[in-house]
C-alpha cells in the first residue's frame, strides 16, 4: 500500500498534453484557447516523468479547427476518446463511445461530454438529443451513463488513477471559453507559496507533492494542490479523489473533493 509521489514538472507536462488534444481553434478572428508554447510539450525524460504511461502527440491546426453554430448546442465533430490514445494506462471501456457537444456564445462557450453504448452513438441518434437543448439545458441523448468516467477503465496503477483524476476535470471543462471556464484557472503547486500571509481554514499540510495510493481491496486515493488568483484574493485548493471498487477496473465509480485550503486577500 505505498504512496506513489510525483513531481510538479511531470503532472504540468501531462495536463498540457491533454489540453493541447481537447483544445479546439475558434475562429481566426477570436483569440486561441492555447498558445504555441503550451501546446509545444516536450516528452517527460524519466519513469518519474510518467513516460511509460503517456506519450505526447497533438492534432494538426486542421483537425483543430471546428466550426459551431452561435448560440445554440451543437453535436462535436472532435473524437473525446483520442485523447486516451496518448494515455496508455487508460482506455475506453469495449463497446463504449465518448461524444461530446458545443455551445458558443461570443465570446463564451460552454461544452459537454457523454459516454453511449456504441450502438447509440450515431449522428442521428445524438441530433435527437439537440431538440429540447438550450442555454441552461444542455443535451443529454439517451441511454447515456451517469458520469463519462465509468465508461473508462485502466490498468488500475497508481499513475493511472492519477491521470485519471487529471483527465476527469479536464474532460468537464470540454469546451469551455470565457465565463465558462473554472478548472482552467487553476493552477498546479507542489509547495506553499512563498511570502504570503495565508488565512487557513484547515491544518497546513505537510506534504505538497502530487500523490496517489491503491489499497489491497482495489480503492484509491489520489491528491494534488492548486493555487487560483481571484479577482481580490489568491486561494489554495486540495483536490482529493476517491475510488471505491464496485466493479473491476472502474474508474467512474468514484467522488470528487476539491476542498478551499487557505485565502490571501489582496
Amino acid at each position: 500500500m505505498a504512496i506513489q509521489k510525483f513531481t510538479l514538472d511531470a503532472i504540468q507536462k501531462l495536463r498540457n498534453a491533454v489540453q493541447a488534444e481537447l483544445a479546439i481553434a475558434e475562429p481566426k478572428d477570436q483569440v486561441s484557447l492555447w498558445s504555441d508554447a503550451e501546446i509545444n510539450v516536450p516528452e517527460p525524460e524519466s519513469l518519474d516523468d510518467l513516460s511509460d504511461i503517456f506519450a505526447f502527440g497533438g492534432r494538426s491546426e486542421a483537425e483543430q479547427t471546428e466550426l459551431v453554430t452561435q448560440n445554440q448546442w451543437s453535436v462535436s465533430t472532435f473524437n473525446p476518446a483520442s485523447v486516451l490514445l496518448k494515455l496508455p494506462g487508460l482506455w475506453v471501456k469495449p463497446d463504449y463511445r465518448l461524444v461530446g457537444f458545443l455551445y458558443r456564445a461570443a465570446p463564451n462557450g460552454a461544452g459537454i461530454i457523454f459516454a453511449l453504448p456504441a450502438e447509440l452513438s450515431t449522428t442521428a441518434h445524438l441530433q435527437k438529443a439537440l431538440a429540447q437543448a438550450t442555454v441552461s439545458k444542455p443535451p443529454r441523448p439517451e441511454g447515456a451513463m451517469p458520469h463519462f468516467m465509468a465508461a473508462i477503465d485502466g490498468d488500475r496503477s497508481a499513475a493511472s488513477f492519477m491521470v485519471a483524476s487529471l483527465l476527469r476535470r479536464e474532460l468537464q471543462e470540454f469546451g469551455a471559453i470565457g465565463n465558462r471556464c473554472n478548472w482552467n484557472h487553476h493552477r498546479l503547486i507542489q509547495a506553499l507559496p512563498n511570502k504570503l500571509l495565508w488565512q487557513w481554514r484547515t491544518e497546513v499540510p505537510k506534504d505538497w507533492l502530487p500523490k496517489a495510493m491503491v489499497m489491497p481491496d482495489g480503492q484509491a486515493a489520489v491528491e494534488f494542490f492548486s493555487c487560483r488568483v481571484e479577482p481580490q484574493e489568491v486561494v489554495l485548493y486540495r483536490h482529493v479523489d476517491r475510488c471505491h471498487k464496485v466493479g473491476h477496473g472502474t474508474f467512474g465509480a468514484g467522488r470528487l473533493g476539491d476542498g478551499c485550503l487557505c485565502q490571501r486577500f489582496l
